[in-house]
């Protein structure tokens, strides 16, 4: 047990440089995600187009055997262009096992929560702002549905299987491209 701690430990310890992608690359995830967001999420490219800006991590790995961590790299969008580039990292510890890979949109519905997140060195989710957390069903209009928070989190295109009972909180920071 002691040993597979110790692998994964050092597995997510370098995570950033180990995955980290090129800026190119990044753009065209994203470009693939949003418009699986748009085809899956009824009414989310109208929504997209009232708010202040968004952030999108196109694939986020997530990893664990009663230690985990997860890890993806996205890009903030507002005035119509990519504006800078985030990681989303994060460790766990208590009963998990399996793999997974999803993408999370990150919409910032006012300018108050968009102006927050770039006056920050990054966000801890939970901890940092308000975030309300959608898994979206496909059969819900996002155009008729109002959000108590000023930033919301879109889960999507979940792949895989993690089974846990977890601690964990996400880090978002920005990253040099």
């Amino acid at each position: 047990m002691k040993k597979i701690l110790s692998v994964l430990i050092l597995f997510f310890a370098y995570t950033t440089s180990t995955f980290a992608e090129d800026a190119a690359i990044i753009n065209a995830e994203v470009n693939v995600a949003v418009q699986k967001f748009y085809k899956n999420v009824m009414g989310g490219e109208e929504f997209l187009g009232k708010c202040k800006g968004y952030l999108v991590f196109p694939s986020i790995y997530k990893a664990g055997f009663f230690v985990g961590g997860e890890y993806g790299e996205g890009v903030l969008r507002y005035d119509n262009a990519n504006q800078g580039y985030y990681s989303l990292k994060s460790g766990s510890f208590g009963w998990q096992f399996g793999l997974q890979k999803r993408s999370m949109l990150i919409a910032f519905v006012s300018q108050r929560a968009l102006n927050s997140f770039l006056k920050s060195s990054g966000w801890t989710v939970g901890v940092d702002g308000g975030i309300n957390v959608a898994i979206w069903g496909a059969s819900k209009d996002l155009s008729t549905v109002s959000f108590e928070k000023d930033a919301v989190a879109f889960v999507f295109d979940e792949q895989g299987l993690m089974a846990s009972v977890a601690v964990e909180g996400s880090q978002i920071a920005p990253l040099a491209k």
